[in-house]
Order: structure tokens, then C-alpha cells, then sequence
């Protein structure tokens, strides 16, 4: 198929694009690539093990490119099912994710509820005689860390309600472990592995994209379904494979996990966490309550400026505030990598400071990024607003943050 455009109908396209970039110039939402400074500090990104600048990742990642013979083509040329499949593929077992397209609905619950989850089932059996009798099967779809507000899903909670609600065996669960992957679990293997929960599983999802300092995924899975994923995933039929370097970069990071080569910097990570807590604990006396916009304007319903929430173990904070791009700025002018997370990305009111510890952090950035929160909050503080904030009791709310959006069940 072709698309002809006219030169009558360009400059009306070219100023509909020009006023669509403009409402959101006007509404400070509009995107821009960046390129960061070499001396800034990340809190941003989600190399969370740091292995990405790691010299012992590099050294073997480049041993292994080299130990390629010398014809060895990097690129995969296709997808699995055609030309890009490979020895090195089948021993690396490398799928890219996985779309179950079949579901005949899909039902949320309210994020990290058990008691939601129940209700939600019991209303569908009701509904369902097939779900009643099993022939209609149930898919529990969750992440295991959720990826604004870094909390853990209470999974143990949900398998024992999906096991006493469907007796019949077919409630299946499928979990989302990309922010779990080479943090959490014995030799970072996720929070599935940590719960031992991996035989009551369906389908495992473990991203390379983020700790592990790569791209693509993998799903784990019994044959049966590994086999019914190559012949209906779309993403396995029609996607290019991934390429000999990419492959290698996850053998690379799979093999450090393996060896554990990967415990001191998860030890790191975990000691950075604990202290980034107590730091952002301390400004608990600098909380105040300020009846301003994203633009800085009054308005009629006080917010407070300033709220932490963190789930303990995670490396994902969410610093909570009405005006978060200009905390964001703040940081960001000391050279310290944090984003503002905006709606609709996270519901309204629910907007934040996403900061991301990582194990090459260290003790002197933390502190450097909490004294410049400090220094923020200082600033905003008026003769009348230091009063309140001394009259008012301005918690930091350092318990298990509830802004995600709601988890779905998909039968079929």
C-alpha cells in the first residue's frame, strides 16, 4: 500500500504537528532526548547491578565476541523460524516476551490486593459455569516488582487465594519479574525464586534490559508451552531475531549470576538501600503542606510538598509532590540523573520523583542527592510554612506505595 500526500494538505499537517507539540510545550509535558553529561551521577536508570560500567562484564563480554571464528555473522538475519535461529540461541534458550491473544476477557484488581483478587474470582465463577468446572481457564497476570513505586506483589497471599477459590486447578499465573531480575532471589533469580514458588507458576517473564545490562527476555515455561509459543507467539514468528552480540551480552550476564559474581554488588545495592532510607527519613521535619500547582499557582487544596514512599529491599524510591518537575530540575542542575513521572504515566495525584539506586552508587552521591532535596525544601519554606510544618504532623509515609495501576485477569 502507498501514500500519496498533496502539497495542498502539508502545511495543514505540519501545523496540526506544530500545535499538538505546543499544547504540551504549554503544559510542560513535551519530551526531548537528552544527552546526559559525563559527570552526572545516576539515580535514573534501571542498570540497577551497575553492570552495564562493570570491567569485569566488559572483559568477558568482549571474550566472548572475540571467541566468535572469524565468518561468524552477528546479526541474526531473521526471525527464529527463519534464518535467525542458532546453536548459540538454542543453548541461550532467548525468546523477546510473548502475547497471549486469546483471552475472552480481562477483569483488574486493585493493585497488590488479595482481598480484591478474591473478589474479582468470585464474582467471574458466578458468573461462569465454565470457570466453575474448569474448562475455562483463569490467567492471574502480575508483576512481581512494580516498576514506579519499586513495591513487592504479596504473591504467596495470591496463590493461596487463587488455589482455595479454584479447585479445579485452572488458575495459572503469569508474572512479570523485570524489576526482580538479578535483585532480588538466590543468585538474582527473582522474587519467585526467593518465595520458592516456581512450580505453582504458569509463566516466568525475566527482562535483560535492566539489571543485567542487556536486551531482549526470556520466558520460562514447560516445553509444552514453550512449543505453543513458537508456533502462535507473533513476536517469535515475525520479530528478527536477536543478534550473535546481543546473545553474548546475556551469556555474559546469566553466566556472572551463575558464578556469583553478582552477590557483592547485590549486597552493595542492598546496603545503599537501607542508608538512602534513613537519609530521605531525615527530612521528615522539612515536610510541608503547600497549596500550589505544577506551575507554582494557589490553589484551593493543600498537598503536601514532599512524601516518600519505598517498599524496604527495593531500589526504587518514589518521592512524592504536586510540583515534581521542579524537584526533578533541582536535582538535575547538581548533576544528579532523577526523572519527574507524570500523568498519565502514573495516575493523577499520583505523580512523583522516580530515584533508582544502583550498586556503583555511592555513600558521598546519596548523600550529595539528599542534602540538594534538602536544600529544595529549604527554600520553599516561608516564616508560615516553617510554623506549619512545626504545628503539623507531616509523616513520610515510608510504607508500601499504592499509585501503581490495577493488575488484570484474562480468562479463556
Amino acid at each position: 500500500m502507498t501514500t500519496t500526500t498533496t502539497t495542498k494538505n502539508q502545511p495543514s499537517l505540519l501545523a496540526s504537528l506544530q500545535s499538538a507539540l505546543q499544547k504540551r510545550e504549554t503544559r510542560l509535558s513535551r519530551r526531548r532526548l537528552t544527552i546526559l553529561p559525563p559527570t552526572s551521577t545516576d539515580f535514573s536508570s534501571n542498570d540497577f547491578l551497575s553492570l552495564s560500567t562493570s570491567p569485569l562484564f566488559r572483559a568477558r563480554l568482549l571474550a566472548h565476541l572475540q571467541s566468535a571464528p572469524p565468518r561468524y555473522p552477528f546479526a541474526s538475519g531473521g526471525s527464529r523460524l527463519l534464518d535467525g535461529n542458532s546453536p548459540y540461541a538454542e543453548a541461550l534458550d532467548a525468546h523477546e516476551g510473548m502475547r497471549l491473544s486469546r483471552a475472552g476477557k480481562t477483569v483488574p484488581f486493585l493493585h497488590s490486593s488479595p482481598e480484591s483478587l478474591e473478589a474479582v474470582l468470585t464474582a467471574e465463577i458466578a458468573a461462569d459455569a465454565g470457570i466453575r468446572d474448569g474448562s475455562r481457564n483463569v490467567f492471574v497476570v502480575v508483576e512481581s516488582v512494580y516498576s514506579m513505586d519499586g513495591d513487592i506483589a504479596p504473591l504467596r497471599e495470591f496463590v493461596e487465594v487463587v488455589e482455595r477459590v479454584l479447585p479445579c486447578g485452572n488458575g495459572y499465573f503469569v508474572v512479570d519479574e523485570a524489576h526482580a531480575t538479578g535483585v532480588f532471589g538466590p543468585g538474582g533469580a527473582g522474587v519467585v525464586k526467593e518465595l520458592g514458588l516456581q512450580e505453582r507458576m504458569f509463566v516466568r517473564v525475566h527482562t535483560f534490559g535492566k539489571a543485567l545490562a542487556s536486551h531482549g527476555a526470556i520466558v520460562l515455561c514447560c516445553p509444552d508451552t514453550r512449543d505453543y509459543l513458537i508456533n502462535y507467539a507473533r513476536t517469535v514468528i515475525y520479530t528478527t531475531a536477536m543478534g550473535f552480540p546481543s546473545l553474548a551480552a546475556i551469556r555474559t550476564a546469566y553466566e556472572l549470576l551463575s558464578e556469583g559474581e553478582t552477590e557483592e554488588p547485590q549486597a552493595t545495592l542492598q546496603s545503599l538501600i537501607r542508608y538512602l532510607r534513613a537519609r530521605l527519613a531525615s527530612l521528615d521535619t522539612l515536610t510541608l503542606t503547600l497549596t500550589l500547582d505544577e506551575d507554582g499557582n494557589p490553589t484551593g487544596n493543600p498537598t503536601p510538598l514532599f512524601a516518600v514512599d519505598h517498599f524496604p529491599r527495593s531500589p526504587i524510591f518514589s518521592l512524592r509532590s504536586p510540583v515534581p518537575r521542579h524537584l526533578a530540575a533541582a536535582c538535575q542542575r547538581k548533576g544528579f540523573v532523577v526523572r519527574a513521572i507524570m500523568a498519565p504515566t502514573v495516575p493523577v495525584g499520583k505523580e512523583r520523583v522516580r530515584v533508582c539506586l544502583h550498586a556503583g552508587n555511592t555513600v558521598e552521591e546519596i548523600d550529595g542527592l539528599v542534602e540538594t532535596i534538602r536544600g529544595w525544601l529549604v527554600e520553599r519554606q516561608s516564616p508560615q510554612t516553617q510554623t506549619q510544618s512545626q504545628s503539623q504532623s507531616q509523616g513520610l509515609g515510608l510504607g508500601m506505595g499504592q499509585a501503581q495501576g490495577e493488575k488484570r485477569v484474562a480468562r479463556l
